[in-house]
C-alpha cells in the first residue's frame, strides 16, 4: 500500500491519504493539441449538424409512429432547425426569428410528428455507431468502461422536478438536474432529468440497464454522490464493476468477511464483519432483484427507492446492503494500492466534465435556464442536447483523424498516448450565437 506513497496507516490505527496530483499533460500532448486544433475549421452548429448527417444518416431515424404518415412531409432543414432550437435552449419561436428559412409553424410541425425519446435515442445510437467506425476512437477507450455525472440548470417555473439547490442557484432559484452517461469514447449514451433533490446513486443503473447503443461498459465510475451500498452489491450481481470516485475515503468504514479473519496490519481498519450468513439466507431474493433488473420489469431507480426506504428492518435489503459492504471494502483496497486504477477512475470523470463544458457551451440561451416546467419538452431538450453533443464528437473525431493522416504522410509522429490525453470534445470553433441559416445542407466535411 504505501510503495508510492498515496495511503499510509497512521499509528493511531487510522487511514491517511496523500492528495494525487492531477493529470497533467506533458509538452508533446500540448503541441499535438494546438496542432490538431489549428487544422479544425471554424463552423457554425446549424452547418456542423448537417454535414454529420450526411457522415451518418441519423435524421433517417426519425420517422412518424407507426401506422402514422405525416400530411406534409417533414425536409431535413426543418428537423435540424427543430433540434438545433431544442439542443440550445433558443425555442422554437426565438428560432424562426433567427433564421429566413424555416418558419416557427415548420419546426412545430416536425416536432410533433419526428421528435420523441424513441426517435431521438435511435438517432443517438447512429451517431455513436458512426463515431466508433473511425479506427481512431480506440487510442481513446474501447467502450468497456464508462461514467456518469449530473450537471445542474436552472427552471425558470415551477414543476415537479424542479428543487432549490443553494450551493450553485441560491435560496431562491429552483434547478433541476441533467444525468448523463458517457463512454471512454466521450459518446453519451445515455440522458435522465431527475430532480436535485434526489440522490444520483439511485440512477446509475438506470442508465446502464436501459442503454441501446453499440457501447456495452463494464466499468462504470462515478463521484461520491453516485454511490451507495446497494449499489456496489447490485453492480456486482449484474456483472459491472463499480468503479467511483470517494471523496471520503479514510471515513468509509471496511468490512472484514468474518470476525475472525485477520489481515495483519490492516486489521485496523475494518470497523466490524459483514453479515454474510443474512448474504446466504436472502441469496435467492437477491438473484431475483437483478433478474428483475436485467429484463426490465421495473425501472432500476424505483427499486433502489422501495430497497432504501425498506431498510434496515427489511431483510432482503439488509442483506443486499451487507453484500455491497464487502464489494466496497475489497474495491477501497484497491482503489489506496493501485495507482493505475485511481488514474483510469480519474480520467473518465474528466471526460465527463469536459462533456458539461460543452453542454454550456451549447445549451447557451437564458444562461441554460429551462423556461418550461413541461416535463416532456424538458427531457426533449435534455436529449437533443445530448445529440448535439455527440454530433460534435463526430465532427471533431472525423477532422482529427484527417489532420493525423496528413501528418504522418508528412513524416511528423503523432505519438497514440498523446493522442488519448487530448478531449475531442473541442467547442471554440463553434458558432452558436448570431443568425442561423438551413437554407443549404451542402457542407464542406
Amino acid at each position: 500500500m504505501g510503495k508510492d506513497g498515496f495511503a499510509t496507516i497512521t499509528p493511531e490505527g487510522k487511514l491517511k491519504l496523500c492528495k494525487d496530483d492531477k493529470l497533467i499533460l506533458p509538452a508533446s500532448t500540448l503541441q499535438l493539441r494546438d496542432q490538431l486544433g489549428a487544422q479544425i475549421p471554424l463552423v457554425r452548429i446549424e452547418k456542423l449538424l448537417a454535414g454529420v448527417d450526411q457522415l451518418s444518416g441519423f435524421s433517417e431515424c426519425f420517422q412518424p409512429l407507426p401506422g402514422l404518415t405525416a400530411r406534409i412531409p417533414v425536409p431535413r432543414t426543418h428537423l435540424h432547425a427543430a433540434l438545433t432550437a431544442h439542443g440550445t435552449n433558443i425555442g422554437l419561436f426565438e428560432m424562426g426569428h433567427s433564421n429566413e428559412t424555416v418558419t416557427v409553424d415548420q419546426m412545430r410541425h416536425a416536432t410533433q410528428w419526428l421528435i420523441r425519446d424513441q426517435t431521438l435515442n435511435a438517432a443517438n445510437a447512429e451517431l455513436i455507431a458512426t463515431h466508433r467506425s473511425y479506427p481512431i476512437t480506440t487510442v481513446w477507450g474501447d467502450g468497456l468502461r464508462s461514467s456518469s455525472d449530473g450537471q445542474r440548470f436552472g427552471i425558470q417555473k415551477r414543476s415537479l422536478l424542479g428543487s432549490f439547490y443553494p450551493r450553485y442557484f441560491g435560496y431562491y432559484d429552483r434547478a433541476i438536474t441533467v444525468y448523463t452517461h458517457i463512454s471512454d469514447q466521450y459518446s453519451v449514451f445515455n440522458t435522465l432529468v431527475i430532480s436535485c433533490s434526489t440522490r444520483e446513486a439511485t440512477y446509475v443503473l438506470d442508465g446502464l440497464l436501459n442503454n441501446l447503443t453499440e457501447i456495452q461498459p463494464e466499468f462504470h465510475s462515478t463521484d461520491t454522490a453516485g454511490y451507495t451500498d446497494h449499489i456496489f452489491a447490485l453492480c456486482y450481481l449484474l456483472g459491472f464493476s463499480f468503479q467511483p470516485r470517494l471523496a471520503d475515503i479514510p471515513h468509509q468504514r471496511l468490512y472484514k468477511m468474518a470476525k475472525d479473519d485477520r489481515y495483519g496490519d490492516l486489521d485496523t481498519l475494518f470497523t466490524s464483519a459483514a453479515d454474510v450468513a443474512l448474504i446466504r439466507e436472502q441469496w435467492d431474493q437477491l438473484v431475483r432483484v437483478a433478474a428483475s433488473l436485467k429484463q426490465g420489469i421495473a425501472p432500476a431507480h424505483i427499486i433502489l427507492e422501495r430497497l432504501a426506504g425498506r431498510a434496515p428492518s427489511d431483510q432482503v435489503a439488509k442483506a443486499l446492503a451487507a453484500l455491497g459492504r464487502i464489494v466496497k471494502s475489497a474495491y477501497i483496497l484497491r482503489y489506496v494500492s493501485d495507482p493505475a486504477l485511481r488514474y483510469t477512475v480519474q480520467l473518465q470523470l474528466n471526460r465527463g466534465e469536459s462533456r458539461h463544458q460543452l453542454a454550456k457551451h451549447l445549451f447557451f440561451l437564458n444562461h441554460g435556464i429551462f423556461k418550461t416546467n413541461d416535463l416532456d419538452q424538458i427531457i426533449n431538450k435534455a436529449t437533443c442536447l445530448s445529440l448535439l453533443s455527440n454530433a460534435v464528437l463526430v465532427w471533431n473525431t472525423h477532422h482529427i483523424a484527417s489532420t493525423v493522416s496528413k501528418l504522418r504522410r508528412q513524416g511528423h509522429a503523432v505519438d497514440d498516448q498523446d493522442l488519448a490525453r487530448i478531449s475531442p470534445l473541442w467547442f471554440k470553433h463553434i458558432l452558436v450565437h448570431g443568425a442561423y441559416d438551413f437554407s443549404d445542407n451542402a457542407v464542406i466535411l
